[in-house]
C-alpha cells in the first residue's frame, strides 16, 4: 500500500481543479477566435472602403470647380457652397422635377414587379401545368439578353403605339421595366422555401386557392417582396440607358439624365455634379436602412431551394 507523501509545514500544495483546467483557452478555441477577429478585420476594411467614394462625393461637392480638379485633398479647403448653388439654380428641368420624375418611374416599377413578380413566382414555385420547367428556363434566358440587343424592336413597338410622345413616355418606361426574370426567380425561389402544409392547412379551413395566396403565402413572403422593391426601386432610380431612349421631353428626365448635364465634351463641373449625385443617393440610403433586415432576409432565403 502506497502512502501519500506528506507535505512540509509552511508550504502550499499547487493542486489543478477543474474549474482552472476549464479557463484554460484550447487551440481549437483560439484559432477560431482568431478566424473570427480576421473576418471581421476584413469586413470593416470592406464596409470602409465602400464608404470612401460617398465621403468622397460629399467633399467634393463643398469644393470650387478649379480646387476639385486641382486638389487630391480629401477636406474642402476652402469650403465652398458654389457647387450646391449651382446643382439648384442651373439643372433644367429643376431638382423637384427631377426627383418627381425619378420617383414616380420607380415607385411604379416596383410596384408591377412586385405585384407581377409574385404571381408569376408563385405560379412556377406551385403550380402544375405542361411545359413549366422549359417556361422558367427561358424566362431566366431573358436576364442573358443585353438592353442593347433590344433596344431596336422595343423602341419600334413603343412609337407604333405612341408611347414617345410627352407624358406617354413615362408609361413606355413603366411598360418596359414592369416585370424582370431578377423578381420573378427570388420570388419562386422564397416561395419554394415555404411549408406547403400551410396553404393545405388553409385549403382545409375552406380558403380557395387566391384567398391562400393572398392571406397566407404573401405575408410570409414579405423579406423576399422586401428585397425585390429595394432591387428594383434601387436599378430603376439609377437607370440611364432607358431614360436616354425612352424619355425625350426635357420635362420627363430623370436625376440620371440631370447630372449628366454637368459633364461637357472637354470638361466636367465636379462640385454640383457631387452636389446632385448625395442628394441623389439619400432616398437610396433611407430605404436600405429601413429595409435591411427583410432584405437579407429574402435574398438569404431564397436560395434555400432550387
Amino acid at each position: 500500500m502506497t502512502l501519500p507523501t506528506p507535505v512540509p509545514s509552511g508550504t502550499t500544495q499547487s493542486l489543478a481543479t477543474p474549474t482552472a483546467a476549464a479557463d484554460v483557452p484550447r487551440a481549437g478555441d483560439r484559432g477560431a477566435r482568431a478566424r473570427r477577429l480576421i473576418a471581421y478585420a476584413l469586413l470593416i476594411a470592406y464596409a470602409l472602403l465602400m464608404i470612401v467614394p460617398f465621403a468622397w462625393s460629399v467633399s467634393t461637392s463643398f469644393k470650387t470647380n478649379s480646387d476639385a480638379v486641382r486638389q487630391l485633398t480629401f477636406l474642402p479647403n476652402p469650403v465652398s457652397l458654389e457647387g450646391w448653388q449651382t446643382a439648384f439654380s442651373q439643372l433644367d428641368p429643376a431638382l423637384p422635377r427631377l426627383f418627381f420624375n425619378s420617383t414616380l418611374i420607380a415607385g411604379a416599377v416596383t410596384l408591377t414587379n412586385v405585384v407581377l413578380g409574385s404571381m408569376a413566382g408563385y405560379a412556377f414555385a406551385r403550380l402544375r401545368f405542361p411545359g413549366r420547367e422549359i417556361l422558367f428556363i427561358l424566362v431566366l434566358g431573358t436576364m442573358m439578353i443585353p438592353d442593347q440587343l433590344r433596344l431596336v424592336p422595343i423602341y419600334q413597338i413603343l412609337r407604333a403605339l405612341g408611347l414617345l410622345q410627352d407624358q406617354k413616355q413615362f408609361l413606355g418606361m413603366i411598360l418596359v421595366l414592369a416585370i424582370s426574370a431578377t423578381s420573378i426567380f427570388l420570388l419562386r425561389q422564397y416561395f419554394m422555401s415555404i411549408p406547403r402544409a400551410l396553404e393545405e392547412a388553409a385549403k382545409i379551413d375552406g380558403a380557395g386557392f387566391y384567398t391562400t395566396f393572398l392571406r397566407v403565402v404573401l405575408p410570409l413572403a414579405t423579406p423576399a417582396i422586401a428585397a425585390v422593391a429595394i432591387l428594383q426601386f434601387q436599378g430603376t432610380w439609377n437607370g440611364f440607358f432607358w431614360p436616354t431612349i425612352i424619355l425625350q421631353e426635357r420635362t420627363n428626365w430623370t436625376l440620371p439624365l440631370g447630372i449628366a448635364q454637368f459633364q461637357d465634351l472637354y470638361a466636367t463641373q465636379w462640385p454640383p455634379l457631387m452636389a446632385v449625385v448625395v442628394m441623389a443617393t439619400i432616398p437610396i440610403l433611407v430605404l436600405y436602412v429601413f429595409f435591411q433586415r427583410y432584405f437579407i432576409e429574402g435574398i438569404a432565403a431564397a436560395g434555400v431551394k432550387g
